[in-house]
């Protein structure tokens, strides 16, 4: 009969260490993090979110030796910082920005830069009582392309709704030259092949089942003119496309060309992630 050994293992309390002391229940080492832990954040991202740059950018800021942190320069990537440390870049004093979230239905032939070389029409010349903050389009909708645009100076949550493995639901009205017939329809649902890999749609129908040439179609895909490009390569023509519907944000109530800011609840939702 194999023995058991009594000795309790390394690192492991003996029942007897277990046993209360003069009445008192033995208390269990804490692993809370300190406060001053907790609200550490990232110098470049601090940086980021003062509007002075992004956050590879201001990477290379730090290397130059350009950025101080209560008045020492910090050259080394990664370096956190904590509420009430006082950052500066050339000497000029960096406060983060409040966050900003707009939503626009955004209207044709405007561009989603934040300025444009050729002197074409922006969404920013849409919003006359600019903030005073630095936003900046959530992924992009092209020139003739119409509808829900989310514009914010949010980096962490631009990266959840635009990096391709977060995979967020997108839904558009299409405008074809010609009807769509039902064996194209399939093939769209079955998965098609592009220049740059396999693509197919979520769901596609017939927004009219009398006029064919108007098609609902969701794609979780943010690969750029994905939509034309789809409907091109059977030869078809998009002559209008509108997005209605972007990670649980649609156009109801905002008509074409306008634009309101999120409210509470909204930005709530979207941050969490609890929309289809």
């Amino acid at each position: 009969m194999k023995r058991v050994s009594k000795t309790p293992r390394p690192g492991r309390q003996s029942r007897q260490d277990k046993k209360p002391v003069n009445g008192q229940k033995p208390t269990s080492p804490t692993t809370e993090t300190p406060a001053s832990q907790k609200n550490e954040v990232r110098l470049n991202k601090y940086m980021a979110n003062s509007g002075l740059c992004s956050r590879r950018e201001a990477d290379k800021l730090i290397l130059t030796g350009s950025v101080t942190v209560n008045g020492r320069k910090v050259t080394e990537l990664g370096t956190k910082i904590t509420p009430g440390d006082e950052v500066k870049f050339k000497g000029r004093k960096l406060i983060p920005e409040k966050n900003v979230y707009i939503l626009m239905n955004k209207p044709k032939d405007v561009i989603t830069s934040t300025e444009d070389p050729q002197g074409r029409k922006t969404v920013f010349s849409i919003i006359r009582s600019k903030p005073d903050e630095r936003i900046y389009p959530v992924g992009r909708l092209d020139r003739m392309t119409t509808g829900v645009l989310l514009l914010t100076n949010d980096g962490d949550l631009t990266k959840k709704l635009t990096h391709p493995k977060y995979q967020k639901k997108k839904i558009y009205q299409v405008s074809l030259n010609k009807n769509l017939n039902r064996k194209d329809m399939e093939k769209i649902a079955e998965g098609i092949t592009l220049d740059d890999g396999l693509i197919q749609s979520d769901s596609i129908s017939y927004v009219d089942p009398d006029d064919k040439r108007e098609i609902g179609i969701e794609i979780h895909s943010g690969r750029n003119r994905i939509i034309r490009r789809i409907f091109e390569s059977l030869d078809y023509r998009v002559e209008k496309l509108d997005r209605v519907y972007f990670a649980g944000l649609t156009k109801k109530g905002l008509t074409r060309g306008k634009w309101r800011y999120l409210t509470d609840k909204e930005i709530s939702v979207l941050k969490r992630g609890s929309y289809k």
